[in-house]
């Protein structure tokens, strides 16, 4: 007797390579070689990373106090949601309450929560990871420095930008929200270039 097994995709990965608006797909999680390039390249290529990392598809979960914000306008959430003790909300109103495992179908209308098969939730208090109103300069020695972005080195930081589901929900954000209008290629590969040239940061303003 033969065994046909399906083949299964996570439904975050599904809906983003079957997304035929944003012309992204995630990337090889293996930092490329090459030579590097000037600091000025290099200090360009890390603007692509701050223009994606204060973009509210992501900034949004990345607010300085403990209440996640919403829409592009980045309003304070409703129903006064709190980052909770671990990021996920706090008891009795967790964010897996309302953000499921996926999007739902357009059909549903706006303003209806996303989801993302990784399960939603917030970056603990301990290491709020904030990316709102930070100075560019800033916001790069932060996404650098492992005590402050998830004890992640530069390879790891990679992965996390070309392949985690929460990462790519950014470009497949579901009706009724604008998607991250940097292409996810174009993300991952000024990434490379900034990380190869030794990760130089913008002056201080």
């Amino acid at each position: 007797m033969r065994l046909v097994l399906p083949l299964v995709l996570p439904l975050a990965l599904l809906s983003f390579v079957l997304l035929p608006s944003c012309g992204a797909s995630p990337r090889d999680a293996a930092t490329p070689s090459g030579p590097p390039a000037s600091r000025e390249a290099a200090i360009a290529a890390f603007e692509t990373v701050r223009a994606v990392l204060q973009h509210p598809r992501c900034q949004n979960c990345h607010p300085s106090g403990d209440a996640p914000l919403q829409g592009d306008d980045g309003r304070p959430h409703l129903q006064n949601v709190q980052r909770g003790p671990s990021g996920e909300g706090r008891v009795g109103e967790a964010c897996a309450t309302c953000h499921g495992p996926g999007n739902l179908p357009a059909s549903y209308g706006g303003h209806v929560p996303p989801g993302v098969a990784k399960g939603w939730k917030m970056p603990p208090p301990d290491m709020k990871m904030v990316f709102v109103g930070v100075a560019a300069g800033a916001l790069c020695e932060q996404l650098k420095d492992s005590a402050r972005n998830g004890h992640k080195d530069m390879a790891a930081l990679r992965t996390h930008l070309a392949s985690d589901p929460l990462v790519l929900w950014g470009w497949d954000p579901g009706v009724g929200r604008a998607p991250v209008p940097v292409p996810h290629d174009k993300l991952v590969a000024d990434f490379d270039t900034w990380s190869r040239a030794g990760a130089p940061c913008p002056d201080a303003r």
